[in-house]
């Protein structure tokens, strides 16, 4: 990366079907070797799966998961003379999305079942329900940020 300019943030078009940037958003992280067809049938049939199991709004569903999976908070290491301190820091509103992502699709790939559309289905139920893996992480970066707020005072 270019010390002189940072990188252009690049808009998300929304996806076609529910017209919705964080679904996008979620076939992109789902997207291995560029099989964009083969994420987005996955993340489709996760929705369908959950609208047909619980009756309600799968998007909205979806909405909740990814906002229960967010961080507030996270650790960074920053180096004071010769020591590395974990440091607290706020989480920006695009990264903290993005980490929830990410967190989703990785317990979502570790979770025991056949098929991806299942495990996605059901990481996502269990983390509108505040339970799963990805709200697992989530508790334990706020404790790890937590137990170092002795460090605040090093944010740069």
């Amino acid at each position: 990366m270019s010390r002189r300019t940072s990188a252009t943030k690049r808009p998300v078009p929304p996806d076609p079907v529910y017209s919705s940037r964080l679904v996008s958003m979620m076939v992109r992280r789902l997207m291995v070797s560029g099989k964009y067809s083969v994420a987005s049938r996955i993340v489709y049939d996760a929705l369908k799966a959950i609208q047909e199991r619980t009756g309600n709004d799968a998007l909205e569903l979806f909405e909740r998961a990814v906002r229960n999976a967010t961080p507030l908070v996270e650790v960074k290491a920053r180096r004071v003379g010769g020591a590395t301190y974990q440091v607290p820091m706020e989480v920006r509103g695009d990264r903290g999305t993005a980490l929830a992502l990410r967190w989703i699709t990785q317990f979502s790939r570790q979770r025991a079942g056949k098929s991806m559309v299942s495990k996605l289905a059901n990481e996502l139920m269990d983390a509108a329900n505040e339970t799963g893996g990805a709200i697992r992480r989530r508790e334990e970066t706020h404790r790890m940020a937590d137990a170092n707020k002795a460090f605040a005072h090093y944010r740069y």
